[in-house]
């Protein structure tokens, strides 16, 4: 048996702007029970939820099938109120009750139960909206919207400082691995160095199937539409957006600074060809889509593409639909975050690991105890990719007839760049075959460059393909 009780008034805060804001009563209501001879205490929050899609259904089954055991661990009775959605009619699996499922998202918010809102709608529309009324109320929010804090993330990040408010975007990069928590509290002591990040599972199993079934990229991407690994439109995994809005999220928290869309370079894995992933496992190399972040010599450089990685590496070895990432701190040394990347269960474990911390900010009337974002880096620079230095793996379309390498060599030394290695499988005199270079370190400029004078060459039958190497 328990009984309900109310908690002396609580002192109200003074915002910016002398604006006066109370904690929400509901936040003030605290229960009393026995158990194994203690008294425990339980307080209850109430929860307004927008978007009951995959995602959202999901963070509902799992309230329904964890809030014992989420209170048993915290003192917390995480409680529903509300779920805005604009349709109310699909079956998600989740049994509701009756009244809680609405059309009118505003209502959720404004709602004076609702203590803390869960944003699950995605895009950077309606959203926004919604998530800027939410701080603008004081009202903690808890989001997996990737683009919209990676486009308007400055924005977003100071609506909450003015408004005494917090955002928590644990879902927002690598499903359920606990990476924004890892490098915002976790490593906070270190200085980071590089982060290397496989963040994209619709990529990664793409790139696995073809490379273990010997399929082509149409067939393991049809495949992955049919799995659900990849959407009926695929073209925010494939042409590598989804994994430059992680990468921006990343780097800016790493570097406290907020790092721009149009900073990143980014290059997708649409139309790959399998021929270049049995090329890189002749050389020792596993051909993986990968977000590197560096920082040299005070500027930040941010980079999305397919990238060889040697077979050695940790990274290598990661597959199928799960993300990895590796950070480099000056103090921790390499430290490696792994599991799966996407998913319903594993996102609404992302989403309530966030409810559950601004829950206890709201019980304890702690105001920003962790800030999601703190801008401490006022002389951020962000390095142009033109001045980075990497090595290429290049396959050229070249004539097979004397003297042809001699004036591939002649380009690439113009321009600074030396050869590692060469590979040429097929012979066929006076016909055009496939020739893979690996080339030593040189400046991404000069690849660009050498790269449109060797395709205008008469012997090149087709424009040179080329990924870049990391050897970490």
């Amino acid at each position: 048996m328990s009984t309900c009780f109310l908690l002396k008034p609580t002192l109200c805060l003074k915002g910016k702007g002398n604006v006066i804001r109370c904690p929400s009563n509901a936040v003030d209501k605290q229960w009393k029970t026995m158990r194994g001879g203690r008294v425990m205490n339980r307080k209850e929050i109430g929860v307004g939820l927008l978007g009951f899609g995959t995602i959202g259904s999901g963070v509902v089954k799992s309230l329904q099938d964890h809030g014992d055991l989420i209170e048993s661990r915290t003192g917390l009775r995480l409680v529903l109120r509300r779920i805005a959605d604009i349709d109310g009619e699909r079956d998600r699996g989740v049994r509701l009750a009756p009244g809680l499922l609405t059309h009118d998202a505003a209502s959720v918010v404004n709602s004076p139960d609702v203590d803390l809102v869960i944003e699950l709608i995605g895009g950077v529309g309606a959203a926004k909206d919604l998530m800027v009324q939410a701080l603008s109320l004081g009202k903690p929010v808890i989001t997996a919207n990737k683009a919209l804090l990676a486009e308007h993330g400055e924005e977003i990040f100071r609506l909450a400082e003015d408004h005494q408010a917090n955002v928590f975007f644990e879902a927002s990069v690598g499903g359920g691995i606990p990476l924004i928590r890892s490098l915002r509290e976790g490593l906070v002591s270190n200085r980071i160095q590089r982060i290397y990040g496989i963040l994209n599972g619709t990529c990664n199993y793409i790139l696995t199937r073809m490379e273990q079934d010997r399929i082509s990229f149409d067939k393991a991407l049809k495949d992955a539409q049919k799995a659900g690994f990849a959407e009926v439109e695929p073209a925010l995994d494939i042409d590598g957006i989804d994994t430059a809005h992680k990468a921006v999220i990343l780097a800016s928290l790493a570097y406290g600074f907020h790092v721009p869309m149009k900073a990143v370079a980014v290059e997708g894995i649409r139309g790959f060809n399998a021929i270049d992933i049995s090329y890189a496992l002749d050389l020792g190399y596993r051909i993986k889509m990968l977000a590197v972040i560096k920082e040299i010599n005070g500027e930040v450089e941010i980079r999305v593409h397919p990238t060889l990685i040697p077979m050695n590496h940790i990274l290598s070895s990661v597959h199928g639909i799960f993300n990895a990432v590796l950070i480099e701190g000056d103090s921790v040394g390499d430290m490696l975050c792994y599991g799966q990347g996407a998913g319903r269960d594993p996102t609404a474990s992302a989403v309530l690991s966030d409810v559950v911390d601004a829950a206890r900010d709201l019980t304890s009337h702690v105001l920003r105890r962790a800030p999601g974002f703190i801008l401490h880096n006022h002389a951020g620079r962000i390095r142009e990719i033109g001045a980075s230095k990497v090595r290429y793996y290049l396959r050229l379309t070249l004539l097979d007839k004397p003297g042809v390498f001699g004036q591939i060599g002649a380009v690439l030394g113009r321009h600074g760049i030396s050869i590692a290695s060469l590979l040429q499988k097929e012979v066929q005199a006076g016909k055009q075959v496939p020739v893979i270079v690996i080339t030593h370190l040189g400046h991404e400029q000069a690849f660009r460059e050498a790269m449109e004078e060797i395709d205008a060459l008469n012997i090149v039958g087709a424009k040179t393909v080329r990924f870049r190497i990391e050897d970490f």
